[in-house]
C-alpha cells in the first residue's frame, strides 16, 4: 500500500534501540519506552502559506530523525506501526559521521 501524507505531515517508522540485558533481567515490551528515533518513510508536499505558496519541507524520505515520545498519531498500515506527525514535531535530523 502506498500512502502520501498531506500538507506538512510526515510518516515515520520508529526504530527500536538495541536491547542490552544486564544481570539477567528482561524488561517486558509493555514497560519499555517508545523509541525517539525514526526513519522517514513518506513526506507531504509542504504547508501552504497565506499567499498561496508552498513551504519546502526540510526533511525528506530516508532521513533519520529525532521525535518526541508522545508526538504524532500512531497508525498501523499493512501490519506495520507508523507515526504520522507534522514537520514541526521533528526535533532534529540525525546525520551519520563521514
Amino acid at each position: 500500500m502506498k500512502i502520501q501524507p498531506l500538507a506538512d505531515r510526515i510518516l515515520v517508522r520508529r526504530i527500536e534501540e538495541k536491547e542490552t540485558v544486564r544481570g539477567g533481567i528482561i524488561i517486558p515490551d509493555t514497560a519499555k519506552e517508545k523509541p525517539q528515533e525514526g526513519e522517514v518513510v513518506a513526506v507531504g508536499p509542504g504547508r501552504m502559506g497565506d499567499d498561496g505558496k508552498r513551504f519546502v519541507m526540510e526533511v525528506k524520505k530516508g532521513d533519520r530523525v529525532l521525535i518526541g515520545k508522545y508526538s504524532g498519531t500512531e497508525v498501523k498500515i499493512d501490519g506495520v506501526e507508523y507515526t504520522i506527525l507534522r514537520e514541526d514535531d521533528v526535533l532534529g535530523i540525525l546525520s551519520s559521521p563521514k
